[in-house]
């Protein structure tokens, strides 16, 4: 759907009511009271077969005798009278409608569908709330209550979330200029709602609340274009294997895992909230602090050290930072706060504190130029009456030209006392709240929604120029397999495609009896590993099918009829491939890692990182998805560490974080390149001297099909080979590409510097 069919949906300037009814209890009722009392310009025609009038206004029998063709139709009947109801509405000429019924079974929505995509009428619905646009009056819902005008889009596929959220923010005097419940998105989707509301005027930010993404190519794609131009938040359901399973009944969509959800809004430039209480307070400081922060230190100013703690512990659960003072802050604020020897963050100025020393701490702290983001705590006592101080932080902030100021935060402790100082501080636009946790939560959503905008402008290519690629040479190696029916390779066999992408692995031998295995053992050299090959268990060391450091070649061969009988005890029906052998690789004081690809339901392909390891799930790694570049491949180690699934050991050799991320996106690689490539798990992976080396690999092979209305990856790469060099006629050189984000300023500076005449003669 194109914006300007949507636009045309969100306009219209008259609404019929089909199922228009005079019982209270019917969704039809309220429908129509909502829409008379909304203060709707236009006409408001009902259509009911059993009353003459509804609200006293004159109704019709059939949509057939309307007395014009309506721009929108709110289809208020049961769910068996839908398909005739659509099929009347395309013979009369409406081109849009909501459609309120719930209960509809697969075929049923399949029915539907088909029947609005051959009458031409696009569809809000089914099972939704409604449609509330309040800036032209317009109330085409069955809610409760009404909505406010505001600057704040919202976009819904849960009625019931609906209903709440417009019954809190009228106590909240929060408004919206668009109010959406999409329901299950049978025709208008989130992605075009999104492609709209990121161009409207009318809306400064966007705040989606969803079960399921169907197509989650063309949703990711108008976020980013929102993204760029206004803050998009969202709720995601679904995060324990309960939930997820509830959304699923609830949508009827496949469910993949919260992590990827996670990565997904993180490309995007979006914010994840967990609630619908830190979806407005995100809103609310985000609506404060339109800017990105320059910087994700904070640094924490308090007359009490207990809240001062608080803040701290939340800031660092929280994967936050505090900022480090300068030697020259420290002794300037010794002198002012005479208790103190060795001023650290927070900067506590104790609870006996006089207006004057808050005053001269606050201005040495907005003076310090390692200070860019400010919480001030106060706890209110009789010698620091609450409302006093934030008058002074407002007199100090004054003082200070506002590009020069920090970001201030304020949390103002307590209720009766504080309430007059956060009123002062909200009517100088100042962000307050209530408690340190909260203040901290809040400035978190900064940090969060800066680390995503930094996702958002990076644009990986569709090829590299790295010389240690050979994609076509992997290629016949993938066709090779699949020519033989492989579906499952182990690791010598993986390691013949790995290595065509500069993946290093371990010599590895194959032997299939034990006698066999001591052979090759002897060939390699003392001691060994010896592993079972098996497709039937993936996980082998859980089974004891990996056994290490074999010193001598009986010892091989005893293991490796241990092996086989402990597995055909456990496991019977496994098929048993034979055994691979490799000369132990000297693991002290190296970091063990794990790299593994998943193709996820919607998503396609995505890449986990994580430490070596039995069972690596979505819980146990970060995750991201392909394509990958350098940058990105940085933040996906960050978000590893910040997850605690990659640890800084106290090791001799660290991580040689450059050449991880040469590494993650050769594996990127290998997914664009290669879509017959199912699954891969590199693990362990030997981290040393800078190098890396796989010890156990496995790829999952299967023919890919190609489907017209499902793309492999949800994020298309670049694509570079679209890049040409071009002699202009004037004998200039220049390069034609496709657009990437990055040039939005390039393009802006061009638009200025034009003249009317340029304008004009383009």
């Amino acid at each position: 759907m194109s914006v300007k069919r949507i636009s045309q949906f969100f306009n219209p300037k008259s609404v019929a009511v089909i199922g228009a009814s005079n019982s209270p209890n019917r969704a039809g009722f309220v429908v129509m009271r909502n829409l008379l009392q909304g203060g709707f310009k236009g006409p408001i025609m009902p259509v009911s077969l059993n009353h003459s009038a509804v609200h006293g206004v004159l109704a019709y029998p059939s949509i057939a005798v309307l007395p014009k063709v309506p721009d929108l139709a709110v289809i208020c009947t049961n769910k068996n009278t839908l398909i005739n109801i659509i099929n009347e509405l395309g013979e009369l000429g409406c081109k849009h409608a909501v459609v309120i019924a719930a209960g509809l079974n697969v075929e049923q929505k399949q029915a539907l569908k088909e029947a609005a995509l051959a009458a031409n009428v696009s569809l809000l619905g089914p099972n939704c709330l409604g449609l509330l646009i309040p800036h032209i009056g317009l109330n085409a819902s069955f809610s409760h209550t009404v909505a406010s005008p505001g600057k704040l889009a919202f976009v819904s596929q849960s009625a019931a979330v609906c209903s709440t959220i417009l019954d809190w923010a009228k106590n909240k005097e929060i408004g919206f200029s668009y109010f959406v419940s999409v329901g299950d998105c049978l025709d208008i989707d989130f992605d075009e709602l999104l492609d709209f509301l990121g161009r409207d005027a009318k809306t400064k930010a966007i705040l989606l609340y969803i079960d399921n993404i169907e197509d989650i190519r063309s949703f990711i794609s108008a976020a980013r274009a929102a993204a760029f131009s206004k803050p998009v938040i969202a709720i995601k359901t679904g995060k324990t294997s309960a939930g997820a399973l509830a959304a699923e009944i609830h949508t009827g969509g496949k469910q993949s895992s919260d992590a990827v959800y996670d990565a997904l809004f993180q490309r995007a430039g979006m914010l994840r909230v967990n609630d619908l209480r830190e979806l407005f307070a995100a809103t609310q400081t985000l609506a404060m602090h339109p800017k990105l922060l320059k910087v994700e230190q904070l640094t924490i100013l308090t007359n009490g050290g207990g809240p001062g703690v608080m803040a701290v512990d939340t800031l660092l659960q929280s994967s936050g930072k505090l900022a480090e003072l300068s030697d020259e802050t420290r002794a300037a604020l010794n002198k002012v706060i005479p208790q103190s020897e060795m001023t650290s963050n927070p900067v506590d100025i104790f609870g006996d504190s006089a207006p004057r020393r808050y005053q001269q701490a606050l201005e040495i702290l907005l003076q310090a130029k390692e200070v860019k983001n400010l919480l001030i705590i106060h706890t209110p006592s009789a010698l620091a009456p609450s409302e006093d101080y934030a008058e002074i932080i407002v007199e100090t902030l004054e003082k200070i030209p506002k590009m020069a100021r920090p970001y201030v935060m304020t949390n103002f402790m307590g209720e009766d006392a504080a309430y007059a100082a956060r009123k002062v501080c909200a009517n100088n636009a100042i962000p307050t709240y209530r408690t340190p946790e909260g203040a901290v939560g809040a400035f978190m959503h900064l940090v969060s929604y800066r680390r995503n905008q930094k996702h958002l402008t990076q644009t990986p290519e569709s090829n590299t120029d790295d010389a240690k690629i050979n994609k076509d040479a992997a290629r016949n190696v993938v066709n090779e397999f699949l020519a033989e029916e492989q579906s499952y390779l182990s690791t010598h066999e993986a390691s013949q495609i790995l290595t065509h992408y500069g993946i290093d692995c371990i010599q590895t031998e194959v032997a299939y009896t034990p006698t066999e295995a001591k052979e090759q053992a002897i060939e390699l050299g003392f001691p060994v590993a010896l592993k079972l090959i098996s497709p039937s268990i993936p996980s082998k060391s859980e089974v004891g099918g990996v056994v290490l450091n074999l010193n001598d070649a009986q010892e091989v061969e005893q293991t490796a009829f241990a092996m086989l009988l402990r597995i055909k005890n456990t496991y019977p029906d496994a098929h048993i491939e034979g055994f691979s052998l490799q000369k132990m690789a000297p693991r002290a004081g190296a970091n063990e890692l794990r790299i593994a690809i998943k193709t996820e339901p919607n998503f396609g392909p995505v890449i986990l990182l994580g430490e070596a390891g039995t069972g690596l799930e979505f819980a146990q790694a970060a995750v991201a998805l392909p394509p990958l570049n350098m940058n990105l491949a940085k933040y996906l180690i960050a978000a590893a560490h910040d997850k605690g699934v990659l640890k800084d050991r106290v090791l001799p050799e660290k991580v040689d974080k450059y050449r991880l991320c040469a590494l993650l996106t050769r594996i990127s690689q290998l997914v664009i390149d290669q879509p017959d490539i199912t699954s891969v798990e590199l693990n362990p992976i030997l981290a040393s001297n800078g190098q890396f080396l796989v010890l156990d690999a496995t790829i999952g092979l299967s023919r890919y099909k190609a489907k017209a209305n499902r793309k492999r990856l949800c994020i298309r790469p670049y694509p570079i080979e679209l890049v040409k060099e071009v002699t202009l006629k004037n004998n200039t050189q220049a390069q034609l590409r496709p657009i990437k984000p990055e040039d939005e300023q390039a393009h802006l500076e061009f638009d200025q510097s034009l003249s009317k005449e340029d304008r004009y003669k383009r």
